[in-house]
C-alpha cells in the first residue's frame, strides 16, 4: 500500500469532519468549517490537506500521483480511505511573517492520521507545500508530541534508525511551556458545586446575589460579547480580533456554539464564546471588565459555562491555554483544573534561520503601554487589520 496526498475542496467536508469526530485525538479546531471562518473573516489562504490510502490492485488500475497544490482533487470520489488529514493556514505579511500554522488563534490542530507512514506522507506534502510558498516555518499545535518527529535534539532531530528519512533533516523547535486547564465534570452541577471549597462557592454566589444574571444564546448575544470583549483586550494591550470571527462561528457552529453574557443592570460585564465538541466544552474567547471586578461577574460568567456543561451531561470543560503559575492558571486552577501541556512544533524551511520558537507575543511587548492608551473605538478599527496576522 501507499499513502497519496490531495488538497480538498468544501465538496469533502462532510467526509473530512466524519473522519475527525471518530478520530480519538481529534479536537475541535480540526473541523473543516474552521476553513470557511477564516476564509471569510481574514481571508488567508488554506490549504486543507487528506491523506487517503489505496490497496497495490488499486494502484496498477490508478498509478499513484499527487493533484498538486493549487488544482485540488476531491476525496469523496476516491476509492480508497481517508487515512489522515492535516488543515493548514497561510499567514503571510511583510512585517509579521510568512507561516503555515495548524491552528492559527488556538491552541490545538496539527495532523491527524492512523499511522505514523500517514503522519510522515502529509508533514513531508507539508514541507514541499511551505517551500513552494516560501514560508520561513511550519507550525503544527499537537495535544500530544508528534509522534514521526524525533526530538531528542529538538533543534535538529536525528533518527539513526532511518539516516535517509528526509524529515530528519528539517530542524525543529517544540515548546511546551503552556498548558490546557482541564475539568472532569461529574453528572449535575449540583454534584460540582458541592465538590468546591466554601470560598469558591461564596465567591460564585456573591454576584447572583447582587442581582447579576447570564444569558445563555446565539448572535443575539454578539454586540453586547464584543464590546466587552474589545475593551478587555484594550485594557491588556492586545490588538482584538473582527466581531466578524465571532460571528461566523455562531454562523458555521449554529448547534454547537453559544454566546454567554453576564449583566448587572442591563450593562454587560463578563462574557464568553462556548463551542460543545464530543463530550468536551470549549471556551476559545472569554473577558470581564475590570470596571465591574468587585462585582465578581467573572465568576458567574464560569459557573454558568460549567452549569451548562454538566446539563448538557458533557464530561469535560476546557478552560483553556495559560502559563503555569501565571494569574490565569491559579484562577483556573481553584475551580480543579488540572494542566495538559501542549506541544507547539515550529519546523522551519530555512535551516539557518530557526535556533528557537517564535515567539510573537514578545515582539509586542514594548507597545502594549500605548496601545492601552488608545480609544475603543480605534482599537476596534485598526485592531483586527493587525490581530489577523498574529498566529497566537
Amino acid at each position: 500500500m501507499s499513502v497519496h496526498i490531495r488538497a480538498v475542496q468544501s465538496a469533502d467536508a462532510a467526509r473530512w469532519d466524519a473522519y475527525v469526530h471518530a478520530h480519538p485525538q481529534a479536537t475541535l479546531y480540526h473541523l473543516y468549517g474552521w476553513r470557511n471562518v477564516i476564509e471569510k473573516t481574514y481571508g488567508h489562504k488554506t490549504y486543507y490537506l487528506a491523506a487517503t490510502r489505496q490497496t497495490s490492485s488499486e494502484e496498477s488500475r490508478s498509478p499513484a500521483k499527487n493533484s498538486g497544490f493549487d488544482q485540488p482533487s476531491a476525496i469523496g470520489h476516491q476509492p480508497s480511505a481517508l487515512v489522515g488529514l492535516l488543515p493548514l493556514v497561510h499567514l503571510k505579511h511583510f512585517l509579521f511573517g510568512n507561516n503555515l500554522i495548524s491552528m492559527p488563534f488556538f491552541d490545538l490542530g496539527g495532523i491527524l492520521a492512523n499511522d505514523e507512514e500517514v503522519e510522515q506522507a502529509l508533514l513531508l506534502y507539508a514541507i514541499k507545500l511551505g517551500r513552494q510558498l516560501k514560508a520561513a516555518t511550519i507550525e503544527l499545535r499537537h495535544a500530544q508530541p508528534f509522534s514521526c518527529l524525533n526530538l531528542t535534539n529538538p533543534i535538529n532531530p536525528t533518527n539513526s534508525s532511518n539516516p535517509m528519512n528526509p524529515i530528519n533533516s528539517v530542524p525543529v523547535v517544540t515548546r511546551s511551556h503552556k498548558v490546557r486547564m482541564l475539568l472532569d465534570l461529574p453528572d449535575s452541577p449540583d454534584k460540582l458545586m458541592n465538590s468546591f471549597k466554601s470560598k469558591l462557592r461564596s465567591q460564585v454566589r456573591k454576584p447572583m446575589k447582587d442581582g447579576l444574571i447570564a444569558k445563555i444564546g446565539g448572535g443575539e448575544l454578539l454586540t453586547d460579547f464584543y464590546r466587552v470583549f474589545s475593551i478587555n483586550m484594550r485594557d491588556l494591550g492586545s490588538p482584538v480580533h473582527s466581531i466578524k470571527l465571532m460571528s461566523h462561528v455562531v454562523e458555521e457552529f449554529p448547534d454547537h456554539a453559544k454566546i454567554v453574557v453576564v449583566y448587572g443592570d442591563n450593562h454587560p460585564m463578563a462574557c464568553s464564546l462556548i463551542i460543545v465538541f464530543k463530550d468536551i466544552l470549549e471556551n476559545p474567547w472569554a473577558s470581564s471588565l475590570k470596571e465591574y471586578s468587585h462585582l465578581s461577574p467573572n465568576m458567574l460568567l464560569y459557573w454558568s459555562m460549567l452549569e451548562y456543561a454538566c446539563n448538557k451531561g458533557l464530561a469535560r470543560f476546557d478552560f483553556g491555554r495559560s502559563t503555569p503559575d501565571e494569574g490565569t492558571y491559579k484562577f483556573k486552577e481553584q475551580w480543579g483544573a488540572k494542566p495538559a501541556a501542549l506541544h507547539w512544533h515550529y519546523i522551519s524551511l530555512n535551516v539557518h534561520q530557526l535556533t528557537e520558537a517564535p515567539d510573537d507575543k514578545s515582539r509586542f511587548e514594548s507597545l502594549i503601554p500605548y496601545w492601552q492608551k488608545l480609544p475603543i473605538p480605534i482599537t476596534r478599527l485598526i485592531g483586527p487589520m493587525i490581530r489577523k496576522h498574529i498566529g497566537l
